[in-house]
C-alpha cells in the first residue's frame, strides 16, 4: 500500500540518479507526478519523459541526465504565503538561487520563483537541486 505516491516516485528517481542510470521507469503514474516531471524537465534536471500505458497501472519512463544532486518530497505539505518563500528556501535548498521548490498553487503546479513573480502562495510539495 502506497501512502505517498509522489514521495515514492521521487525516491525511485533519486536512487537511479545516485547509481548513475541513464533511464528509469517509475511505476507510479499520476497527474501530479506528470506536472512535477514537466517542471523538472523545464528546469533542466531531467531529460525527456514519456507516459506509458501498459494495462496494469501506468508508468513514466524518465531519462536522467545526471543533474540531480538531491530530490525529495516535502512532508508534511506545508502551506506557504507569498512572502514566506525565503524561509523555506533556506530550509530546503543548499544556497541562494540553487535548486527549486515545487509549489502547488491555485494557478497550478509551479516553481517557487514563478510563484514569487505571480505573488501567490500555495503548498510545498517537493524540492530539487
Amino acid at each position: 500500500m502506497r501512502l505517498d505516491p509522489l514521495a515514492d516516485a521521487l525516491t525511485v528517481i533519486s536512487n537511479a540518479s545516485m547509481v548513475g542510470k541513464n533511464e528509469v521507469t517509475v511505476r507510479i503514474a499520476s497527474k501530479l507526478l506528470g506536472r512535477v516531471l514537466k517542471i523538472l524537465k523545464d528546469e533542466g534536471y531531467i531529460g525527456d519523459f514519456e507516459f506509458i500505458e501498459d494495462g496494469r497501472g501506468n508508468a513514466f519512463k524518465v531519462k536522467l541526465i545526471g543533474r540531480i544532486n538531491k530530490i525529495g518530497a516535502i512532508k508534511p505539505r506545508f502551506k506557504v504565503k507569498k512572502d514566506e518563500f525565503e524561509y523555506w528556501e533556506r530550509r530546503y535548498l543548499p544556497a541562494e538561487n540553487v535548486g527549486i521548490l515545487i509549489v502547488s498553487t491555485s494557478k497550478g503546479v509551479m516553481t517557487n520563483r514563478d510563484a514569487k513573480k505571480m505573488g501567490i502562495g500555495g503548498v510545498l510539495i517537493a524540492y530539487c537541486y
